[in-house]
């Protein structure tokens, strides 16, 4: 009953509160380096997979050297309609991607956005917003504009709403027809939808038709993802490489976190994150051991075991770890919505990166418990006093 009574890792660690105040802001500072490093990991991943996201497929074909959306190759567009005589394909769309120059309509500053030339009666990309703006987009010249571009592009949306914009890309004269959200990544800045025509006229002497970059096939209803896959594979030559949607963004995955350094920083910083607050935690703890070795021994010498006393230390490390996780969850909350408003990257707090930054406190100060408890386990009280 005498141990349920005493709350002895409570009562340790408010008698210095001092000491106690500087392992919460260690703790939450490592929690903070954390949330932000995942933070902005996710946001390269998700950022990096908006194109694939609203396209309207379920196989992509792209060239045997494709890589990335910032690092495309392009590929005949016949084997995209050889695709369509298999069995089990619907339908199929080409499309024409690559950056282009925009002249801020305000300031005529030159930018670059990232096109995506298509065929507006094909209905390729699931934004409602481009399926209501099929017929302007037939018309030549005409461009629908990424309401999440970063603000250099210019006030855009402020223009459009106002009346005509018109403006330039690639020194060709455009018509804003009209609005869309997709938003930005480490890659890209903005996007510009086009119809394929239309793309193919601001790089007349550049681009051809007849080689695109992204093949899209639907599936009829009844059909065999697995099964189509395969057969494309087995049949196609190998000039183009033949994905599902969920490889095709798992490629895209992959190229920014392993062909680049960005993925390595992020993951980087969040053992570094994890590695300080584990030091801050374990100064923390053993000095506490350290200062009251005294009361210890004194445990030891009216019959507590080893592992009560251990059982105290472990106890304070949960404490402190889910007190210090709270202002660490509450300060990354402000930094994420200061740092989606300046960048406007897709960085969101979700309930799993919260829980798993959690577990990863208490594994941290768990870890420095178990460091900081090796002179209590071995303190004699016959030496002691």
């Amino acid at each position: 009953m005498l141990k349920r009574r005493i709350p002895l890792a409570w009562k340790q660690l408010t008698k210095e509160r001092g000491r106690m105040m500087v392992a919460i802001a260690g703790i939450a500072f490592a929690d903070v380096l954390m949330f932000l490093q995942m933070g902005f990991r996710s946001a390269l991943f998700n950022g990096a997979v908006q194109v694939h996201n609203v396209l309207d497929g379920d196989i992509f074909l792209v060239s045997d050297r494709y890589k990335a959306l910032i690092s495309l190759d392009r590929f005949t567009e016949r084997r995209l309609y050889q695709a369509l005589g298999f069995a089990g394909v619907e339908s199929v769309s080409p499309v024409y991607l690559s950056p282009v120059q925009w002249k801020n309509p305000e300031n005529q500053q030159v930018w670059n956005l990232y096109a995506i030339g298509v065929n507006p009666a094909d209905q390729t990309i699931l934004l409602p917003e481009i399926r209501a703006k099929t017929a302007q987009l037939k018309q030549p010249d005409t461009v629908l504009f990424d309401a999440g571009a970063r603000k250099e592009f210019g006030r855009v949306p402020q223009l459009f709403e106002s009346g005509n914009l018109t403006t330039e890309v690639e020194n060709r004269r455009v018509d804003v027809v009209g609005l869309f959200k997709l938003g930005t990544s480490f890659g890209i800045n903005g996007h510009l939808i086009t119809s394929d025509l239309n793309f193919l006229r601001m790089f007349r002497e550049r681009r051809q038709k007849g080689l695109i970059d992204v093949g899209v096939v639907r599936l009829k209803p009844d059909a065999n993802l697995d099964q189509v896959l395969q057969n494309l594979r087995s049949n196609l030559p190998n000039d183009v490489r033949i994905m599902s949607k969920s490889e095709f963004m798992n490629q895209e995955k992959n190229f920014w976190n392993t062909s680049t350094p960005v993925g390595y920083v992020f993951d980087l910083g969040a053992v570094i994150g994890f590695i300080v607050g584990a030091v801050v935690v374990y100064q923390i703890l053993y000095s506490d051991v350290s200062d009251h070795l005294p009361e210890y021994a004194t445990l030891k010498a009216i019959g507590f075991n080893d592992r009560y006393l251990l059982s105290v230390v472990f106890q304070e490390a949960l404490i402190l770890a889910c007190i210090g996780f709270l202002p660490g969850f509450a300060i990354s909350l402000g930094f994420y919505q200061v740092t989606r408003q300046a960048t406007l990257l897709p960085m969101v707090m979700t309930v799993g990166r919260a829980l798993f930054v959690l577990m990863l406190t208490a594994v941290m100060c768990t870890i420095s418990a178990a460091i900081s408890v090796r002179k209590l386990r071995s303190a004699d009280p016959a030496d002691i006093f």
